[in-house]
């Protein structure tokens, strides 16, 4: 009887956790009481985001380069990735002394450009997605007879990309659900072949997607591989166009169901794993946990694996994610109002602020507006509030003194 892909792939998977041990970190899984209490399961994070390089792409890149014969490996290796396939092709290559190229979308955080060239790769910008840097990359391996690393639509990558599921049944054993992200799906691939041949049908294996770029869920919809428009999001590193031959036909017989979630869901999720969990994740690595916490994947009563698949964030947009998870929980508010244009009027209003125990972030202060009455100037205060109730007591105090101020929405 033939076997199948999925099987196939596990039995790499074993010989690629042999080969990978000592050369990657055995990342912990950890028991989380803050999203066990949230989500009524026992959640359990697979910290892919503690790996060498930041993300789990070590794991299949160095495998790949592995089973390279010597004559290849001499000419060198290739890649195309929006930022964590080439940090671990880069890495890879350097620890075996050969020469990387890697062709990374205009679009790719500065961030992960800088740390691939830290690692000695040369860094090709191509193209504003994956899907054209990944065809600008064919061109050089052609023209230069290196060696193409795909990032997912490979048996040895995604077997590298499996062994993450042979560390996690070394350290549990009763799971009933494994969430896990989708880019072009070779980490899926990866942990549901070996979850699926050691646990069968007793483990459900989730894949999520960002709903800027659903294409496997789509295409699983459909029946085959289909191309689909993608929009910006902050899981770059899910973003492609299509899946890849092999994901398509092992997500297609192992995996049980696939969601998507929303930009907002998955700030909230690099919000509480940072706050709660103490953790940084990246967007594509937060992904399966904002799955979770917004309801999207049932967990009550459920022993569940949450792969943190990376923790390489852009520290810009770590910082606006933040502050507007804050805005969001009214931890950080705008109250805004009009005022006499008098010395000393700013001041008796920040004087108030300080005595409720109100730490002033910005004072914006117009004079200019054209609808405002001569000798009236608007002011808008960001504030940070130790609790969102003292905003009340603290507009009537100011309306006390006659100042009108109110929250801006």
């Amino acid at each position: 009887m033939k076997t199948k892909l999925y099987e196939q792939v596990f039995l790499e998977a074993l010989r690629a956790s042999r080969v990978l041990r000592g050369v990657v970190h055995k990342t912990p899984l950890d028991c989380s009481t803050t999203f066990s209490k949230l989500t009524g399961g026992r959640v359990f994070l697979k910290l892919e985001n503690l790996q060498k390089t930041g993300a789990f792409k070590v794991r299949g890149a160095y495998y790949k380069i592995y089973k390279l014969p010597e004559d290849k490996k001499k000419k060198g290796v290739i890649a195309a990735s929006a930022g964590n396939h080439a940090q671990g092709v880069a890495f890879a290559a350097s620890r075996y002394g050969i020469p990387a190229t890697i062709v990374m979308p205009i679009t790719a955080p500065a961030s992960k450009v800088l740390a691939t060239r830290g690692y000695g790769a040369n860094v090709v910008l191509h193209g504003s997605v994956y899907d054209e840097a990944y065809r600008k990359a064919l061109e050089i391996a052609e023209e230069t007879g290196a060696t193409f690393i795909h990032p997912f639509d490979d048996l040895d990558v995604i077997a590298g990309q499996g062994s993450i599921a042979v560390e996690i049944l070394e350290d549990l054993k009763d799971i009933d659900v494994v969430v896990v992200p989708i880019g072009g799906g070779g980490l899926i691939s990866g942990i549901a072949s070996v979850m699926r041949n050691l646990l069968g049908d007793s483990v459900k294996i989730i894949g999520v997607e960002p709903e800027a770029a659903p294409k496997m869920k789509k295409s699983i919809e459909t029946g085959k591989i289909v191309e689909i428009p993608v929009k910006s999001t902050i899981a770059d590193g899910l973003v492609t166009k299509k899946p890849g031959d092999l994901t398509y036909q092992i997500i297609s017989e192992c995996v049980d169901d696939i969601v998507t979630v929303s930009d907002n869901e998955i700030a909230h999720a690099i919000f509480m794993l940072l706050e709660r969990g103490k953790t940084l994740a990246e967007g594509a690595g937060a992904a399966a946990l904002a799955a979770v916490l917004s309801g999207k994947v049932d967990v009550k009563d459920k022993n569940v694996v949450v792969i943190i698949s990376g923790g390489n964030i852009d520290l810009t947009l770590l910082s606006r994610i933040v502050n507007r998870e804050l805005v969001r929980e009214k931890r950080i508010m705008i109250i805004k109002g009009e005022l006499p244009d008098r010395p000393g009027q700013l001041k008796e209003v920040l004087g108030i602020l300080a005595r409720a125990r109100i730490n002033i972030l910005e004072v914006i202060h117009n004079r200019y507006d054209p609808m405002l009455e001569p000798g009236w100037a608007r002011v808008k205060l960001i504030v940070e509030v130790p609790n969102p109730e003292l905003i009340d007591e603290l507009l009537s105090q100011l309306k006390s003194y006659g100042y009108m101020f109110r929250v801006e929405e």
